[in-house]
């Protein structure tokens, strides 16, 4: 009887996820390890089974290029549990035949709908109101905003700003965006310019992939031309946004507040946004809802039994040069 094929885990997945893998595969799992990753890529390379097929962090943590594959020449296959691909080497993995996989599609819903709550807590000051009450014991009642009417703005109209467009317009806003390209077949008004969109909007939401393109895609002069009324909402990458600008402009009230759900030096968060009542922060938890780690749970297993069964990806990522 054949051996179960080997797979790399550098990903601290859910137990459950886990435990269903290892029912399939015979995991070497760097979180189980006492070596730290360098010894343990040599180790796992060294093996008389190594691995074929790496599931991956997204977060950049472990970042998938020349170095790491040539750690591990056996790989093949490259799936990781992030939509985002900032932290693959696409062209690397395309020149050597491996081919990738992602996650996506299956956050969509679960981001759209904390973007939204975001924003509807920068705008009625939700949190702030409830760190209030807890600290004094009295009721806070400031003059919120309310989100019907607003023009907003959406950087990157994928599947995740797509959801988000079709969230705002239930709540009577009106959607524009900017991407690479103008996208056929919707009704949102299109920018070809980040700074363009700022301009004609109250809201920037950013909802893109991160690229060498993308990075810093809003920075001061978008900020300023978002106005001293603008809110931006960020549920895509930290380095999307200039940080020490944006936080420049929140301290200077160039812009009236944002909800920010990544960093740019993640697991950090500046020391100023700390302190401002007109932040909403959280830390990278958009996508964990136990139907999103179930339909990942789904998905990995997928992929890795269509890789080692030869057949199509079901997320594959198509690099063109």
């Amino acid at each position: 009887m054949p051996s179960s094929p080997s797979v790399l885990v550098l990903y601290r997945l859910k137990p459950a996820i886990l435990a269903d893998l290892a029912g399939r595969f015979r995991l070497l799992d760097s979180h189980a390890s006492p070596l730290p990753l360098d010894a343990f890529l040599v180790a796992a390379a060294a093996g008389d089974d190594p691995p074929r097929a790496a599931v991956v962090p997204g977060s950049g943590v472990v970042r998938i290029d020349a170095a790491f594959l040539d750690a591990v020449p056996s790989l093949g296959c490259i799936v990781s549990v992030s939509a985002g691909l900032n932290h693959v080497d696409l062209p690397e993995c395309a020149r050597r035949g491996v081919v990738v996989a992602n996650a996506a599609g299956i956050y969509s819903a679960d981001v759209a709908d904390y973007a939204v709550g975001l924003l509807i807590d920068v705008l009625r000051g939700v949190s702030a109101g409830d760190r209030f009450l807890r600290r004094r014991g009295e009721f806070f009642s400031p003059l919120g905003s309310r989100l019907g009417g607003r023009r907003i703005g959406i950087i990157g109209l994928g599947s995740i700003g797509s959801a988000i467009a079709r969230r705002l317009e239930a709540f009577g806003c009106i959607v524009s965006y900017h991407s690479r390209r103008q996208k056929h077949g919707v009704s949102y008004g299109y920018h070809p310019t980040a700074l363009d969109l700022a301009a004609g909007s109250d809201v920037l939401l950013v909802a893109c992939a991160l690229t060498a393109e993308t990075r810093h895609v809003v920075d001061r002069a978008v900020l300023d031309a978002l106005g001293s009324g603008g809110v931006v909402v960020n549920v895509a990458r930290g380095a999307n946004v200039d940080e020490a600008e944006l936080v420049r402009a929140l301290a200077e009230g160039r812009i009236a507040g944002a909800g920010l759900e990544v960093f740019e030096d993640e697991p950090n968060v500046p020391a100023q946004l700390l302190g401002m009542e007109n932040v909403v922060l959280t830390h990278h938890q958009a996508v964990f809802t136990p139907e999103a780690m179930a339909d990942l749970d789904r998905l990995v297993v997928g992929n890795l039994e269509a890789f080692f069964a030869a057949t199509p990806l079901l997320t594959p990522v198509l690099f063109f040069d």
